[in-house]
């Protein structure tokens, strides 16, 4: 599987009317990320639905200032460099969920503590173990928060700070202080580029910087990234290279930077 090449489109057929419309719509704006312009006509085939409701997801995210609509299409408004959380539970969803279930075994019966940031994947990671009886889970995640304060097996601890829509993470002043305190048996980071030469890194600063804070007080490190992510730089350092013992992925075992990251030392787990 190739490590980093854009979105290969599926048959139509793979999508269709049934497609919950918060998936079209984050493949609409992956599209748009990839081409800058997209037109009506090539979606309704490609998502396997009528112009008709492609115009009406255009109308949508246009109202959420997202793209600019222009006769037959849209354009992108701005530079998308990462997209809306809710627009993202879709996507390589069934690798997320292989990484995810990878990533719960390395959590062997001997880890009390848990800490989580974050991410599509990371909720699956959450999902995979939240049936794990007298596991401390700490997040600063408001999504995964909801998803476990349900879990009587799970002994929730939650993050202060400033709810950040594109990611549902709690930022800040607030949420690092509240991590600064905290010992981790092990730190589960979803991360949105992974590189020998620059790291683990994500799209916003005070995202970085609260992940740092988590990552701080665990014992191992583990990122679960796919491999869209893998070889990628995003904006934001979280941490070097050196710092992390593990690297869940579903990137080729092939993929010289996946060689390149366990020649540095990182133990590589592809699924």
């Amino acid at each position: 599987m190739p490590a980093a090449s854009a979105a290969v489109p599926r048959p139509a057929a793979a999508y269709g009317a049934h497609m919950r419309q918060e998936d079209r719509l984050g493949m609409i704006l992956e599209r748009l990320s990839q081409r800058s312009s997209v037109g009506v006509d090539e979606l309704a085939e490609e998502l396997g639905v009528s112009p008709s409701s492609v115009r009406r997801d255009l109308q949508l995210l246009e109202t959420q200032q997202l793209l600019t609509r222009t006769h037959g299409g849209a354009v992108a408004s701005g530079v998308l460099y990462e997209l809306p959380m809710r627009y993202r539970g879709g996507q390589r969803q069934p690798a997320k969920q292989a990484i995810a279930r990878v990533a719960a075994t390395l959590i062997g019966p001997d880890v009390v503590s848990v800490g989580l940031n974050g991410g599509s994947t990371t909720t699956e990671v959450a999902r995979a173990l939240a049936n794990r009886r007298g596991l401390r889970v700490v997040t600063n995640a408001v999504n995964i928060a909801a998803e476990l304060a349900v879990r009587p097996e799970i002994d929730l601890v939650v993050s202060g700070g400033r709810a950040r829509s594109e990611s549902y993470e709690l930022v800040g002043p607030v949420a690092e202080a509240t991590l600064a305190d905290v010992n981790l048996d092990v730190a589960v980071l979803g991360v949105d580029g992974i590189s020998t030469s620059r790291g683990i890194t994500t799209h916003d600063d005070l995202e970085a910087r609260v992940n740092r804070a988590l990552l701080a007080g665990a014992e191992r490190v583990v990122v679960v990234a796919d491999a869209t992510k893998v070889g990628k730089r995003a904006f934001a350092g979280i941490a070097r290279l050196s710092e992390v013992h593990d690297l869940v992925t579903d990137a080729a075992d092939d993929d010289p930077e996946l060689r390149a990251i366990a020649d540095a030392g990182v133990t590589v787990h592809t699924v």
